[in-house]
């Protein structure tokens, strides 16, 4: 069966840095697009990133908060996906979750809590 495991969250303070995996069994992950949410309490799930399969070439996006901060990566050895996050702030505080298709459409993980917080 598929499933998402993630792991790397954490406490943080601002302006500093994490590393998120979601690890990946039931599939072979450079076969389809993946992507990052990420959901505040009380409201929506947010889009945070999504990188393409390996055949599309791989390509990646980010919603604007996070532009030039966060990078979406695979490593398809250990069939594991990655969200390095840098400068961090207090408004990335979220649970945040790997999942199929690249706006998250898919089936997801159980998510892991990241707090920004001084």
């Amino acid at each position: 069966p598929l499933e998402l495991v993630e792991s790397g969250g954490g406490l943080v303070q601002p302006g500093g840095s994490l590393r998120l995996s979601c690890a990946v069994r039931g599939f072979v992950l450079g076969f389809d697009d993946m992507s990052w949410l990420r959901q505040v309490p009380g409201k929506g799930l947010e889009w945070v990133a999504g990188i393409k399969d390996v055949v599309s070439g791989g390509s990646t996006e980010y919603t604007d908060t996070v532009k030039g901060r966060f990078t979406i990566s695979r490593d398809n050895n250990k069939n594991t996906l990655i969200l390095d996050m840098a400068s961090l702030k207090t408004e990335d505080t979220a649970v945040y979750y790997c999942a199929v298709g690249f706006k998250g459409t898919g089936s997801r993980g159980q998510g892991t809590q990241v707090t920004v917080s001084s």
